[in-house]
């Protein structure tokens, strides 16, 4: 196996997990994602008391459960750590897991640049970022974020706390994304108001084109409008596929992680430094109350954030 994975799959299990010797670990994957979960399955089996290793049929979407017996199994382990194709980090199973102990890192449309690019980095810069950008969100009652593409969008933060994504997940019951790098928060349901404009990507859409960006009006924290080319298109079909609930603004979030670079991989994509994301769907993980099995990231490039009327970021730049 090359020697670049092998040191990518010891970052996720020495750094970011800090697999113990007495600890059972089970690597989730499927197809498209097998030949990163084989990788760190062979790093954690020297690390621990039993490896597992399993592959499922990828799902049709993010945010689809697992086979049952998987998530059985999952509630049952120390440590999980699921390279797949759809993300599985808005399920049931998953939040069951992590509420029985299980800490848990998902790799949700991994792809293979991105574990030997944004895997191979110091996690505890990463985390230190993330954890102050989590607080001062937890400290705001409201968000304005402002862009040169057309994004002008305020929603209320009352109430709601923020979280680290920060790619360290040692404690029983943590989660995390990895490559990780974020500092996200849920908005008060129904709070949400004006326009925000994606011009990086969003879900499968690849990395957009200058004249292919969506623009996404927003009223009483719902999506209501979506207009564009190719990209609105196809968001506006996987929309369609579910409740209104699936227009719910579901996540402001700001990417933390200088070694990402804009892909066209979501998974990559938030991560980058410099850059915003405003969720769409499922909320429930990260303290909200809307649960449906779609969430789908809109990235924003170079964008301004104020939180109480303080400017924390312009055009992409932190300011703390």
């Amino acid at each position: 196996m090359d020697d670049r994975f092998l040191k990518a799959a010891q970052t996720v299990v020495n750094q970011c997990m800090a697999i113990k010797p007495d600890e059972t670990v089970l690597i989730v994957t499927d197809q498209p994602e097998r030949e990163i979960g084989s990788a760190i399955f062979e790093a954690a089996k020297e690390h621990c008391a039993e490896a597992i290793i399993v592959e499922m049929i990828p799902r049709d979407h993010h945010g689809e459960e697992p086979p049952k017996p998987i998530a059985d199994i999952m509630k049952s382990v120390d440590v999980v750590i699921a390279p797949t194709f759809r993300s599985i980090s808005h399920t049931e199973a998953r939040r069951n897991a992590c509420a029985s102990g299980t800490r848990i890192a998902t790799m949700p449309g991994i792809l293979r640049e991105t574990f030997l690019r944004a895997m191979v980095t110091d996690y505890s810069e990463i985390s230190a970022l993330s954890q102050e950008l989590a607080d001062t969100l937890s400290s705001a009652k409201m968000a304005r974020v402002v862009s040169d593409s057309g994004t002008d969008i305020i929603m209320s933060l009352e109430g709601r706390s923020g979280h680290a994504d920060t790619g360290i997940y040692h404690n029983d019951g943590d989660f995390g994304n990895l490559p990780a790098g974020e500092a996200y928060i849920a908005p008060l349901e129904g709070t949400a108001n004006g326009v925000f404009v994606v011009d990086g990507s969003i879900g499968d859409t690849g990395v957009l084109a200058s004249d292919d960006k969506i623009k996404i009006r927003v009223e009483n924290g719902y999506a209501t409008e979506i207009d564009g080319g190719r990209a609105a298109a196809y968001l506006v079909g996987v929309l369609s596929q579910f409740s209104k609930d699936a227009r719910n603004i579901a996540e402001l979030g700001i990417g933390t992680n200088s070694a990402a670079r804009l892909c066209g991989n979501i998974l990559e994509d938030e991560k980058v430094l410099g850059t915003i994301h405003i969720a769409l769907g499922d909320n429930a993980s990260m303290g909200g109350n809307v649960h449906i099995p779609s969430h789908l990231d809109g990235i924003m490039l170079a964008p301004s954030l104020y939180l109480d009327g303080k400017l924390i970021m312009e055009r992409g730049k932190l300011k703390i």
